[in-house]
């Protein structure tokens, strides 16, 4: 999925027609000319988040990584809450770390613009994040010897409930969360939500009392994380003792954390035992399984379930 400068306008009509003229010429292959048309007019409106984050666009369709960056950088300035994601882009570009980030204001937009096509986008890239969390939670409640039900359960990213519903009878209270507003509308036309919160995960989990919680999941929510150590603690605070933890990543072949073209993150296995082990939580199992596909090549993933012992 895309998410393209905002269609809006700056107040100056020579500032907007360029743009026009500059997104055509993207789209005709002149991302070069683009760049130029739109470099003569960042005077005219030096603070326009969309016109830096066009040219940025443009200069990294042109081959020009460097110039990119600048303009993601100038693009952060413009707007640091960052609705169009300038700073991941400038992560993808090895950009400043400080700056060089996914913020939640880029994956509210994101999928906010998406939800209603949500479900259908998901069946076309062949998404099987709930199965695999069903399945794996049930052959890991019989390799722990308990009853594969749970009393709470928190739903972490929850989009448009598609988790939730698989495992909705197999929990006794079901709460959800998820960055975007549009997304919990979806999530609650659903149904099967005790409780739904528009809000970010980690913020959520912070809030929930210790011990409470029989079951935290995510499916296809900690691509959006680069580091996965404060969820994984404040989950394990947060879930009682034989509470298991089960969520689906993205991975690859190397080590520590990547940040793909698709701009999802990709976490190696080792990092995510390291961290599972650091917050204090034994892992049960961890298969390689893909999620879903990026055109007809499935995404390496695994599917992970984590049990906290004390």
């Amino acid at each position: 999925m895309s998410n393209g400068p905002l269609h809006v306008s700056s107040g100056d009509p020579v500032v907007d027609r360029r743009l026009e003229w500059a997104r055509a010429l993207i789209e005709e292959g002149n991302a070069a000319d683009a760049a130029h048309l739109l470099l003569e007019v960042t005077a005219r409106a030096p603070e326009f988040l969309p016109l830096w984050f066009l040219l940025a666009e443009a200069r990294e369709k042109a081959g020009d990584p460097v110039g990119a960056a600048g303009a993601y950088v100038r693009a952060l300035r413009a707007d640091p809450a960052d609705p169009l994601g300038a700073g991941v882009r400038l992560a993808r570009l090895g950009g400043n770390r400080v700056e060089a980030k996914m913020s939640e204001a880029y994956v509210r937009t994101l999928f906010d613009q998406y939800a209603g096509r949500f479900d259908e986008a998901l069946a076309r890239l062949d998404y099987r994040g709930p199965e695999l969390i069903h399945d794996a939670l049930e052959a890991a409640c019989v390799t722990l010897g308990r009853p594969f039900a749970f009393g709470r359960a928190l739903d972490l990213g929850c989009g448009t409930g598609l988790v939730g519903e698989r495992l909705a009878g197999k929990v006794g209270r079901l709460e959800g969360v998820d960055l975007s507003p549009n997304m919990i509308e979806q999530a609650r036309h659903r149904g099967g939500y005790d409780a739904l919160e528009v809000g970010d995960m980690l913020s959520f989990v912070e809030q929930q009392v210790a011990d409470t919680a029989e079951l935290i999941f995510a499916g296809d929510a900690f691509c959006y994380l680069d580091d996965l150590a404060p969820i994984f603690h404040e989950s394990a605070r947060a879930l009682q003792s034989g509470g298991l933890l089960a969520f689906t990543v993205e991975t690859h072949e190397g080590e520590g954390v990547i940040l793909r073209d698709t701009l999802r993150y990709a976490h190696a296995e080792g990092y995510v035992r390291e961290r599972l082990a650091e917050a204090g939580v034994t892992l049960v199992s961890s298969e390689h399984a893909s999620t879903r596909k990026e055109g007809t090549v499935p995404v390496p993933g695994l599917v992970v379930v984590a049990v906290k012992r004390y």
